[in-house]
């Protein structure tokens, strides 16, 4: 099935058609009270979308084309446990995960809210003994320093959150979160800390991830300088399902948190992944991020397709990427605390929806997922807004604005606003040939002087953007957040009949890793590669000498 054939999709291709040069700002004027007709409200979460290039039409448009592709019926089908990525054959669960209602959700005749609850209890029972001091180092002295260590899905999701609650962090703990398997992430961790009160989380579904057993053995054999082997079981703890290769590496299994097949890595910070934010600012918070994500579920899961958070944001989506042919969306939050957060929706929407073939594996010929990418507020205001602001390319923008800030004792955060508010205006309604003459008279210019200036001073405008307010930022909040972008993606993926929950595109890379590794740790004669490859293990191995 394409949605290329579907006659609400060749209906909107009309549409765009007749509105292609639509202006927003002339729409503004036509219609005083367009912000109220173009927003919506989700719990604290307020998404105002009245700066798109959509007019009450379009949104009906789009709004057909998703009950065209079913989306009601994939959102159930997704809340109640049926296999939906179809090509690993799994359930896509991650909504249990902070199903807080507790209604059962069967797979395979079995309700999984048992082992998540079980998992649950498990996380609080050992975050309050870390917190208590029941659990101590090998020397007696109580753990200061939590290190995790893992990779993609284990490391984002986790390191975000961690950042964005850092004003609910215990007091005497310390987070920390290597990743790359270049030596200096772990080594310029490592050296700041302290082997008797660190306590390092492995996080590996399967326990063989190369990148992190190999930053895991080299931190043990770091640790392994102070202490016993024995030891090694008070300060590593692992998130898991192998516990032959837990127990191997000289974790104890009763402190193996269990994860299941139907967690994505970038949909699994709610999980025991979720393990060092629960250590860092207590479990009591982690559950109430667990209560923002299931209040965005139910919304996504009840509300009218019309007044539904993630499907506008993911429509609005699809009009830009297969109607404007937009490649790229940033999201800008104006909240320092948020500096992670475009990274982990990096990692969520291009490995979940950056796909090539259809459900049913045949090849596609329409675009998929965008390049998301972005920084904090006002810092790429002096970088990349100009190339948004007058470039050539057209590049939807989501600003994320929280109203109060953490630390009000620095009178910042009307400036912060200002910033964020006045960059959406800005895009919106640009500044006119006559609006910049009048601005250069005004200031002097005349002539030849004032006609070759004036033409650089021009903006455009007419430039998409959503914002998204709220009044702080909470665990509830942040839970809200990350849950509505989840649902968005689903929603896109959903429209383009793409599987959003499997990532083969990852493998490849990992494969021709290992047959080039001994070629780089030996100096036999190499295998067959490319002739490039081939040249560069020469060059590298000539250089190591």
């Amino acid at each position: 099935m394409t949605p290329l054939n579907m006659p609400e999709w060749q209906s909107l291709v009309r549409h765009y058609s007749d509105l292609k040069y639509l202006s927003m700002r002339e729409q503004f004027v036509l219609d005083s009270d367009r912000a109220e007709h173009f927003s919506l409200k989700s719990g604290d979460l307020f998404l105002d979308y009245s700066k798109n290039r959509v007019t009450k039409e379009t949104m009906e448009k789009l709004l057909s084309l998703a009950k065209a592709v079913e989306l009601p019926n994939w959102i159930e089908r997704m809340f109640t446990g049926q296999e939906i990525n179809n090509t690993e054959g799994r359930a896509v669960l991650h909504i249990a995960l902070r199903n807080r209602s507790n209604t059962p959700i069967m797979v395979d005749g079995k309700d999984v809210m048992l082992d998540v609850n079980r998992v649950l209890a498990q996380m609080k029972d050992f975050s309050d003994k870390v917190h208590s001091g029941e659990w101590l180092g090998f020397s007696g002295k109580k753990i200061v320093d939590i290190v995790n260590i893992g990779i993609g899905g284990s490391d984002l999701g986790p390191a975000m959150i961690c950042d964005a609650l850092e004003p609910y962090g215990i007091e005497g703990i310390n987070v920390h979160f290597v990743s790359n398997v270049d030596g200096t992430d772990l080594s310029t961790t490592l050296e700041k800390l302290n082997p008797e009160t660190t306590l390092f989380v492995v996080a590996s579904k399967t326990f063989t991830t190369q990148e992190t057993l190999t930053n895991a053995q080299s931190a043990r054999t770091w640790f392994l300088k102070a202490g016993q082997q024995h030891d090694v079981a008070k300060h590593f703890v692992a998130v898991s399902t192998n516990a032959k290769a837990v127990s191997e590496f000289g974790i104890d299994t009763n402190n193996m948190f269990e994860i299941w097949d139907w967690v994505g890595g970038r949909y699994s910070l709610w999980s025991a992944i979720g393990l060092p934010i629960a250590l860092y600012v207590g479990f009591d918070n982690f559950a109430r991020l667990l209560d923002g994500g299931h209040e965005m579920d139910n919304h996504f899961r009840t509300q009218p397709l019309e007044q539904n958070m993630p499907v506008i944001m993911g429509l609005l989506g699809v009009w830009y990427i297969n109607f404007f042919g937009t490649q790229t969306h940033a999201i800008v939050p104006y909240d320092h605390s948020l500096s992670r957060f475009p990274s982990h929706m990096q990692q969520l929407d291009m490995e979940s929806n950056g796909k090539v073939t259809n459900r049913q594996g045949q090849r596609l010929s329409y675009k998929t997922g965008p390049v998301i990418w972005g920084t904090p507020g006002t810092n790429g205001q002096h970088a990349y807004f100009q190339l948004i602001h007058q470039g050539t390319q057209l590049i939807p923008v989501d600003f994320v604005l929280p109203v109060n800030s953490h630390y009000p004792e620095y009178d910042h955060q009307s400036i912060l606003l200002a910033n964020g508010l006045a960059q959406s205006e800005a895009l919106m309604k640009g500044k006119t040939a006559e609006e910049v003459r009048a601005e250069l008279v005004s200031e002097g210019f005349e002539g030849k002087e004032l006609e070759a200036l004036l033409p650089h001073k021009v903006f455009p405008g007419n430039r998409p953007s959503n914002t998204l307010i709220f009044p702080k930022l909470t665990p509830e909040l942040l839970g809200q957040l990350v849950a509505l972008y989840e649902h968005k993606v689903f929603v896109q993926g959903t429209v383009w009949n793409i599987n959003s929950f499997d990532q083969w595109g990852v493998e490849l890379g990992k494969q021709l890793a290992k047959a080039i590794l001994p070629d780089l740790q030996s100096n036999d004669e190499i295998s067959v590669h490319d002739s490039s490859t081939t040249h560069l293990i020469k060059m590298i191995r000539a250089l190591r000498n």
